[in-house]
């Protein structure tokens, strides 16, 4: 396959990269970028495991070729925490609760809710459920979840 090379931004940092444009944004971050914090979970756009954001628009990355994020900011689960140590506020909030389990599901959520939480919505639990309808989990029961997504949303 022919490669080409991508420029866009990854949490912040700027990334070029030569592969095939039709490489998966999903084995492009963990693959050639090491961020494996992004999940396969189903590899069909189902589970939400693998969102993202790119431009501030949740995506599955197992469904977005490499090719469409050219000049695109994309921004991982790696990107959420505030320094090296620091968990963010919507991090935190899924520690507190208990709304991360098995793990898988966790990355997904969390984009879907900084999504959420960016668009300033009024967060009842309805927009929430809303929020992360596109999010499968199969531990938590979503009740810890929407509780740390509401948490995450008061203000400091």
């Amino acid at each position: 396959m022919t490669e080409v090379v991508y420029r866009f931004t990854v949490n912040g940092q700027p990334v070029e990269l030569a592969v095939p444009g039709m490489r998966r944004l999903l084995d492009a971050l963990r693959e050639d970028l090491a961020l494996t914090g992004t999940k396969e979970g189903c590899g069909e756009g189902e589970c939400g495991a693998c969102s993202v954001l790119v431009d501030g628009a949740v995506v599955d990355a197992c469904l977005v070729p490499v090719c469409q994020v050219d000049g695109s900011d994309v921004r991982t689960v790696e990107g959420l925490a505030t320094g090296p140590e620091a968990l963010s506020p919507l991090q935190e909030a899924f520690l507190e609760t208990g709304g991360a389990q098995c793990g898988i599901c966790t990355p997904g959520m969390l984009m879907a809710a900084r999504a959420f939480l960016d668009d300033g919505a009024e967060p009842t639990e309805d927009a929430i459920r809303e929020a992360i309808a596109g999010n499968l989990c199969r531990c938590t029961g979503y009740t810890k979840i929407i509780d740390a997504i509401a948490m995450a949303a008061r203000p400091a």
